[in-house]
């Protein structure tokens, strides 16, 4: 039977997790690291890789109407000037005058707005609505408290702060972290800023790009006059992108360096709505198709005023975090703003005529955008668990597993030798080459007790185990396990890969 941990605990253990079994390290770690930045290990790598090749496989691969690219990340500064990213990718920065934190002021002052009352109230303080006591009660919160309010703060709208306070020039507040004053808010571009060529001045000024999705509208017209496709038609990529984000947290939820996997419909405006729909509930579907299906996933439609001035309608797939609700992939109807403004800044034209009706237009577009890492980071968060199992003495044990979908799994089959003798081993490793002959990510291990072993694979999320024991000599058989019903059967070893192959599929 699973164990119930708390969000904080849980936490706490699956990041323990990771650095013990190699799945993310901390960016840098020898030299203490760097903030907002993370490396995936062995087994990271793995499950991240097979995320991507899910999304790939579902979205290119399986279709006749997606077709992929991969664009540079830096791109012609003019990108950014036309998609808006230079004017406006900017977010409110406030510093501590006291303990020299730094933080995004609007989410200070919805921390303050929004959720105050609450503070008060466990902090035991009488606001009688003042903004400022309520402030000073949230400093005096413990830093649970704080960050679950952080966490809230973290999904209320720009829109709504704007109204509020957070704006460049607003007033000043109190510290979340130390109760000290606040400098005012001022705009911080997040995109990070390099140099092209020998020289840095004016002339050179480059950016890593903020998102993927600009190199796939200045490559649309590429796409349609190489690719034999027209519209309805999509363009997808999985990438790299940068954001110098002001306080990254929780994790890889938050980071400077993160990777996308986006895709930007091109459609008849008329059908625009429709296209939106579709792609909306396929793209919540396919998270549940790989294991998310508790009630911890959502899908939830933006309110007007959260809209971008360019979007017609946006729906986000969210997770419950042990931090907190967020965002793994938004759902949008951008209509023609992208298509209009590169045909603008370029001078190029960006329009669609077809044949049939003899119609001009500018396609709407519609963007599935998810987080690749912020995917991963759910998968690891739904797969662990804690239950109780036997040991090979057959006393009941607490164990940790990753109940992966066996497609994401970063190893799908480990190999044991029961004992080191009897030919086991030279019987174990035929087994083990003929996985890895058949592209199957397996892993060989002959140390420790076998129930050790299998502990092992279980933290490491591995579906299935096989042991080559004195029996394999005689008849050919070995035993294959089960990570999650703990089930084990006898099957012949020359069927190990067919049998392992198929379980994947089902």
């Amino acid at each position: 039977m699973a164990k119930e941990s708390k969000p904080g605990d849980l936490m706490e253990k699956l990041v323990g997790l990771c650095k013990r079994r190699g799945f993310i390290f901390q960016s840098s770690e020898i030299y203490g690291g760097i903030n907002g930045f993370w490396d995936y290990g062995p087994l990271g790598v793995e499950l991240k890789k097979n995320v991507k090749d899910e999304w790939w496989n579902t979205i290119v691969r399986q279709r006749d109407d997606v077709v992929g690219l991969d664009c540079s990340i830096i791109m012609n500064p003019k990108v950014w000037e036309a998609s808006g990213h230079v004017v406006n990718f900017n977010d409110p920065l406030v510093d501590c005058k006291g303990c020299k934190a730094r933080f995004r002021a609007d989410k200070v002052y919805m921390v303050i707005a929004m959720a105050g009352e609450e503070v008060v109230h466990q902090a035991g303080v009488e606001a009688d609505g003042d903004e400022q006591a309520k402030a000073e009660a949230i400093a005096k919160a413990n830093s649970k408290t704080r960050r679950r309010l952080e966490e809230k703060a973290d999904r209320l709208t720009w829109s709504v702060v704007r109204v509020d306070h957070a704006v460049e020039g607003g007033p000043a507040g109190i510290c979340p972290m130390c109760g000290g004053h606040l400098t005012d808010a001022r705009k911080f571009n997040m995109m990070f800023k390099t140099f092209v060529g020998a020289m840095e001045d004016s002339t050179s000024v480059a950016y890593l790009r903020p998102e993927t999705a600009q190199g796939i509208f200045a490559n649309y017209r590429n796409v349609l006059d190489t690719a034999r496709i027209k519209p309805p038609f999509g363009i997808a990529q999985i990438g790299k992108s940068f954001r110098n984000e002001i306080n990254p947290r929780n994790f890889t939820f938050r980071s400077r360096e993160f990777e996308q996997m986006e895709i930007e419909f091109f459609c008849h405006p008329s059908e625009a709505d429709k296209w939106y729909e579709y792609w909306r509930d396929t793209r919540y579907q396919w998270y549940i198709n790989l294991g998310l299906k508790s009630s911890k996933l959502h899908l939830r439609s933006h309110e007007k005023e959260e809209l971008a001035h360019y979007a017609r309608a946006c729906a986000d797939v969210e997770y419950d975090f042990p931090f907190g609700t967020a965002e793994l992939e938004g759902i949008a109807n951008r209509t023609d703003f992208d298509l209009t403004q590169h045909q603008k800044f370029s001078g190029k034209d960006m329009a669609y005529f077809d044949d049939e009706s003899k119609e001009r237009y500018i396609p709407y577009v519609i963007e599935p955008s998810g987080g690749c890492d912020r995917a991963t980071l759910a998968f690891l968060c739904e797969a662990y668990t804690e239950d109780e199992a036997p040991d090979e003495n057959g006393a009941m044990q607490t164990r940790t597993v990753l109940r992966f979908h066996p497609r994401l799994a970063p190893i799908k089959v480990a190999i044991f030798p029961l004992v080191k003798k009897d030919g086991m081993p030279e019987s174990a490793d035929k087994v083990y080459r003929e996985c890895k002959k058949a592209g199957l990510t397996a892993f060989y291990d002959e140390k420790g007790a076998v129930g050790r072993r299998y502990r092992r694979q279980d933290e490491a999320g591995t579906p299935y185990c096989v042991t080559i024991d004195g029996q394999t000599a005689t008849d050919g058989s070995v035993t294959i396990r089960d990570r999650d019903s703990l089930k084990q059967e006898r099957i012949a070893a020359s069927s190990v890969v067919e049998t392992v192959q198929r379980k994947l599929r089902e």
